[in-house]
């Protein structure tokens, strides 16, 4: 008779553990002093600047103008002030032939008197973008007109938006996680907000009802990639309940790293094509999410995962603190 050989377990040593893994979190403490130096720069930012509102936010009234041949946005300024538009503001748009007019809103003392000099000012302006570029046909390809209450009403709505969306999203976290994973998953959620938002005030990018929208759907995709790797946290601490959480975590980022970089890479790939090929709306939406991604991605490795590890550290120091007192 054959005898059964028997497997014997041993638990798993630090340095076979980390066998051919990247010390992802051996890096943290060169990338984290990264995001404190934009946020606050971003700060400053906003505090000196703001945020540059779109039409949607701001009210007023903005066309987007092609010319046939290329052009100087100065030639644009000098015809808005002879028309006696002085405030507005030129954007090159695409190419050199293509841009965008931003005229701020004009209000009467009635709403009767508001549209008609909101459209006497329309075919103004547009008339003499046709034709006062000597020799260079233009067309006027969009004009899109808000009033000024109409855009305090929408920015009051997309605050509000986002607050709420970000109040359920706290919820579940609370309910999906414990008190040591929670944190750093909130923590990731308001540090992915606060970058994106401050990176579009340090560079002055349009911030309108469609850039709110993405910013929500990379709050979504940021939280999404840190619940699947603080899941898989959670299982090799059961599996490998020998090792250091350290290396738990590590091994964990470094399990998620192949379905990580696909994701990513993947989304990233239909986004440049939408930010390099597109216009408009499309535009700022890529711009937003070409940017989003690369962030959420690495607060997830880079923020969430250290955020856990020093949550832990506390737990344990405070757990031996407890038992010293009890043995006194």
């Amino acid at each position: 008779m054959s005898k059964e050989k028997t497997i014997e377990t041993k638990p798993h040593s630090s340095r076979k553990f980390d066998t051919g893994k990247i010390d992802f979190l051996g890096k943290a403490k060169y990338l984290v002093p990264l995001s404190v130096i934009t946020i606050v720069v971003g700060m400053f930012s906003l505090a000196y600047r703001g945020l540059n509102y779109g039409i949607d936010f701001s009210g007023g009234t903005e066309f987007q103008v092609q010319y046939q041949k290329p052009t100087s946005d100065d030639v644009l300024r000098e015809i808005l002030n002879k028309a006696g538009y002085e405030k507005s503001s030129v954007q090159t748009f695409g190419e050199n032939n293509e841009f965008l007019v931003r005229v701020q809103s004009l209000v009467g003392k009635s709403d009767q008197e508001t549209n008609e000099m909101q459209n006497a000012m329309t075919k103004k302006i547009s008339e003499a973008l046709r034709t006062q570029v000597v020799g260079n046909t233009a067309e006027i390809r969009r004009v899109d007109s808000v009033g000024p209450q109409v855009g305090d009403e929408l920015k009051r709505n997309s605050l509000l938006a986002t607050f709420y969306s970000m109040f359920i999203i706290l919820i579940y976290i609370g309910l999906r996680f414990d008190y040591k994973y929670a944190p750093g998953a909130v923590f990731c959620l308001i540090h992915d907000a606060v970058v994106t938002i401050s990176i579009y005030s340090i560079f002055g990018r349009e911030v309108n009802v469609q850039t709110m929208a993405s910013i929500l759907t990379l709050l979504g995709y940021s939280m999404n990639d840190t619940i699947i790797t603080f899941d898989r946290v959670r299982e090799n601490e059961k599996i490998f309940a020998g090792e250091s959480f350290y290396d738990i975590v590590n091994r964990s980022v470094n399990d998620m790293l192949v379905r990580t970089i696909l994701t990513a890479f993947t989304t990233e790939l239909a986004v440049v094509g939408l930010f390099l090929f597109s216009d408009g709306a499309i535009h700022q939406i890529a711009f937003t999410m070409l940017v989003g991604i690369v962030i959420g991605t690495y607060s997830s490795v880079y923020i969430a995962a250290p955020l856990v590890i020093m949550i832990d550290r506390f737990e344990h120091r405070r757990a031996q603190a407890k038992l010293r007192m009890a043995k006194a």
